[in-house]
């Protein structure tokens, strides 16, 4: 402990019992001087004036000393945070530009259109050709089997969709698109069902519906991810409750609802015909890139994945000037 730090104690216990603050202190402490003392009347006048000053303006300088290293401190780390914040903007932007470069290019919907309009008239001449190369001594074969004779092994047993691609059964019924899944569960009560009396519990991998106090209706696994915050469910009328689930993955068929469901076979189904227009951002985007994809490899190019190897390649080759790149095989 320190030669000015040892009666700390004893003057911050008098310190607490002045309420009347620093001025009641001082009240105290010149009080004791002058009752105690000779401090004013020991020395020629004015001398204990000076002294008293002097060591204020001591303390004073002290104190104005601390308080400006501690605001060039505050003002260094600030400056700093600054900096960093400034260094991971750049890096930022560095970043995007970089994506933005290798991003695929958007299609408006008339070159999408244009897009889609060769894509199935070559999807025509194929099926043709492939109509002819099936005839034999100038006849056709006959007509295309029934659909449960084209079924493959794999998809024997499989429940045909029903008209809104998905199953009905017993205790309840689902419906799908590619972005999500209508749901509707019939309530088995014999009174009228309010909200309040239902567990909906929506997850991104689980669905659980039912009465309170009932064993659930639907209880397992989803058969894929869900978008929770997108997913929402209604009382439709006392008997029915109605549940949409938002897909995660939007090009893709669900085959079942929760894993312990009979399967259906996806390959039966019929979806609606719609114009990329009609998507949201993010699926319209798949779809335009495995479209623009698929273009590519008919006409020999490399894909959009292929192609964004090749760039971040030749960047590093530009980058690397010094290397011998003559000798490297890059698959």
């Amino acid at each position: 402990m320190s030669k000015e730090e040892r009666f700390d104690g004893i003057l911050l216990a008098m310190a607490r019992q002045h309420e009347g603050g620093v001025p009641e202190l001082f009240d105290t402490l010149f009080s004791f001087l002058i009752r105690k003392t000779d401090f004013f009347t020991g020395a020629a006048p004015g001398v204990a004036r000076k002294l008293l000053l002097d060591k204020f303006r001591k303390y004073e300088d002290m104190s104005y000393a601390e308080r400006k290293k501690k605001d060039l401190e505050k003002e260094e780390a600030e400056r700093k945070r600054k900096e960093r914040i400034a260094r991971k903007q750049k890096e930022e932007q560095e970043k995007m530009q970089v994506e933005d470069d290798n991003r695929v290019t958007e299609l408006t919907d008339e070159e999408a259109a244009e897009l889609q309009k060769e894509i199935e008239e070559k999807a025509r001449i194929k099926e043709s050709e492939n109509d002819e190369s099936v005839k034999i001594n100038g006849e056709e074969e006959s007509d295309k089997k029934p659909d449960d004779e084209e079924e493959d092994e794999a998809d024997k047993g499989k429940l045909k969709p029903n008209t809104g691609n998905g199953c009905d059964l017993p205790n309840y019924k689902w419906t799908q698109t590619l972005s999500e899944i209508e749901l509707k569960v019939p309530i088995p009560a014999n009174f009228k069902v309010k909200a309040r009396d239902l567990v909906v519990n929506l997850e991104k991998k689980h669905l659980k519906v039912g009465l309170k106090g009932h064993t659930p209706i639907i209880d397992g696994e989803l058969e894929h991810a869900i978008k929770v915050e997108d997913s929402c469910w209604i009382m439709e009328d006392s008997k029915t409750i109605g549940i949409t689930l938002e897909k995660v993955n939007k090009v893709e068929w669900w085959n079942k609802l929760v894993l312990t469901d009979p399967e259906i076979n996806t390959r039966k189904v019929n979806p609606e015909p719609s114009k990329l227009s009609d998507l949201d951002t993010e699926t319209r985007g798949m779809v335009e890139k495995m479209m623009y994809d698929q273009r590519q490899k008919e006409m020999g190019l490399p894909t959009s994945d292929e192609q964004q190897k090749q760039d971040v390649l030749k960047k590093f080759m530009q980058a690397h000037p010094e290397m011998d790149f003559s000798k490297c095989k890059f698959s």
